[in-house]
């Protein structure tokens, strides 16, 4: 054998010798991410009071729930602080996320601290909280149900284009944007908000102890500052994370001191995704939001 056919040979075992160290240490470089990325509730330690967030758009989520469930059974966490900072939602997600956190509740003390918006589904949400507090410039209520659709017929009639629809019924796929709205339709439509409505306006009732009445007229669709809403006993305090603390530790014994710790319902993408994600430059791990079906939302 020649002494090129030698270093050739030597060459390529180099080589897969570096590729095999390579992978290994990739492989290594992610494993250690993940230990430090995903520590989540397992990695706390000691008693503890939980930090939530919810923030945005509220829709179902089952991750979400999941998280909710596990610190409903955490015999670490000793209180939970719900901020609140969104204009609702889905009211399916509302639903969601209000039962939840009661589930919570009945485990431990639940207190909802209300940011600058905590308004229709994210009231809904304090709803859920054994104790209400807002800042004095707080937007929330907003209570009630929506339904919107579009009906874009006479621009088509003058585009000159017609649609047609073969149903099994007059109601199939109604209302819709490619048809009149009929009176029938309307109040079909109609009365499936105020189902809902009714559902919402008897959480509020019977979580802020008021008669069925009284918070029907609350709940005509209008925002209130914090100020306003704790003079309609929509809330129960003005205050913060620090008022929340002492509600604990004075209403549920909470033990002082205790170390209030963030958990994440939406946990944020572990870093080795978001590297991948970055270098590779595609959108694999984007979302997309979109809301359908009945809508607990305000926007100005």
């Amino acid at each position: 054998m020649s002494l090129d056919a030698d270093i050739r040979i030597d060459r390529q075992t180099l080589k897969r010798k570096l590729a095999f160290w390579r992978v290994l240490a990739i492989l290594a470089v992610v494993v250690g991410l993940l230990v430090i990325g995903g520590g989540g509730l397992n990695s706390m330690r000691g008693p503890y009071i939980a930090r939530v967030d919810v923030t945005g758009i509220i829709v179902d989520d089952r991750d979400r729930d999941a998280v909710l469930r596990a610190i409903a059974e955490d015999d670490r966490i000793k209180a939970v602080i719900v901020h609140i900072d969104s204009p609702g939602g889905t009211m399916v997600g509302g639903e969601a996320i209000y039962s939840a956190l009661r589930d919570i509740a009945e485990q431990k003390p639940v207190v909802a601290v209300l940011g600058t918006v905590a308004a229709s589904g994210g009231y809904m949400t304090a709803l859920a909280a054994d104790y209400i507090l807002a800042r004095a410039g707080t937007i929330t209520g907003s209570i009630g149900v929506i339904f919107q659709t579009a009906e874009i017929t006479s621009l088509l009639e003058k585009l000159g284009i017609k649609t047609t629809a073969i149903k099994s019924a007059p109601l199939k796929a109604s209302p819709s944007p490619l048809e009149k709205l009929t009176p029938q339709v309307r109040h079909v439509t109609q009365a499936m908000v105020d189902d809902m409505f009714s559902v919402f306006v008897a959480m509020v009732a019977d979580r802020r102890g008021m008669g069925l009445e009284t918070a029907r007229a609350l709940a005509d669709g209008r925002v209130y500052t914090g100020r306003q809403a704790l003079a309609r006993k929509l809330v129960d305090a003005l205050g913060g994370e620090g008022a929340a603390r002492k509600w604990l530790e004075a209403a549920r014994g909470v033990a002082p001191g205790l170390a209030i710790r963030d958990v994440a319902i939406h946990p944020e993408p572990l870093p080795w995704r978001q590297a991948i994600t970055e270098i590779v430059g595609k959108t694999v791990f984007s979302e997309r939001l979109t809301l359908d079906g009945l809508v607990s939302l305000w926007h100005p």
